[in-house]
């Protein structure tokens, strides 16, 4: 997967992320009515609609009806905004500011599967990002995840631990889904005779022409997230049964 994220300096953008409130890169030519936030949010709303390859400093200047050098008194560059464009969205995660608390731990750790899933699948763009900086919302996201799983009998490496996998899970769930899947379908279709080749591939023809019948693109890959979420949990449990292994 393309990575977008990484040609932006690393520095400039964790000063920006933990920019005190009003505050934007630096400061060139006359003031603007722009700001940070919505250039960000211009940004994210071209993402969501288009994809993270149709953002560019000029593509959200047209966005907000400004010149394009004018983005530039705010963020420094495409990789920076990337970057707070992926903070930015974060923010949505547990808008109450609670960890899932509810129920057993197998309840709250698949709240906090689903919560990262359905982000994911508003922002399928941020599966492209690959170097995710700590920022304040990112890591507002780890301690409130971190807090679900707190109270399991786990030590704080295993927590971290737990929560790094919970994200992996879900990242490679939502990979498979509609978003990132169908485009490729109608290139596949016309070589499907050879690619479900039963001389050849028996196996895979077999399961292939049952595991997928009838099936639509997401509802296909619902059932995935739920088979891989129930045998994730199970997994969990045992680890709890004797969690100094």
């Amino acid at each position: 997967m393309i990575t977008f994220t990484g040609s932006g300096d690393a520095a400039r953008s964790l000063a920006l992320l933990w920019r005190p409130p009003g505050t934007s890169a630096v400061r060139r030519g006359p003031r603007s009515s722009l700001d940070i936030g919505r250039i960000v949010t211009a940004a994210v709303r071209v993402a969501d609609a288009e994809g993270l390859a149709a953002v560019s400093m000029r593509r959200v200047a047209t966005e907000l009806g400004v010149p394009p050098m004018t983005l530039y008194s705010h963020v420094p560059g495409k990789g920076e905004l990337v970057d707070l464009m992926l903070d930015t969205a974060l923010g949505e995660l547990y808008a109450d500011e609670q960890a899932p608390t509810a129920g057993n731990w197998r309840a709250r750790v698949e709240a906090v599967a689903r919560e990262n899933r359905q982000f994911l699948l508003r922002h399928p763009w941020a599966l492209s990002i690959g170097r995710p900086l700590p920022g304040p919302n990112r890591m507002r996201k780890y301690e409130i995840e971190l807090r679900a799983v707190d109270g399991m009998g786990l030590s704080e490496v295993q927590m971290d631990l737990l929560v790094t996998l919970l994200d992996g899970f879900v990242r490679g769930a939502v990979e498979g889904t509609p978003a990132s899947a169908e485009p490729g379908r109608g290139v596949v279709e016309p070589h499907a005779q050879q690619v479900l080749d039963p001389d050849r591939f028996p196996t895979a023809a077999r399961v292939a022409a049952v595991a997928g019948k009838d099936l639509p693109a997401d509802i296909a890959a619902d059932r995935a997230f739920e088979f891989g979420l129930e045998r994730l949990l199970d997994g969990i449990g045992v680890l709890m049964l004797n969690p100094s292994r």
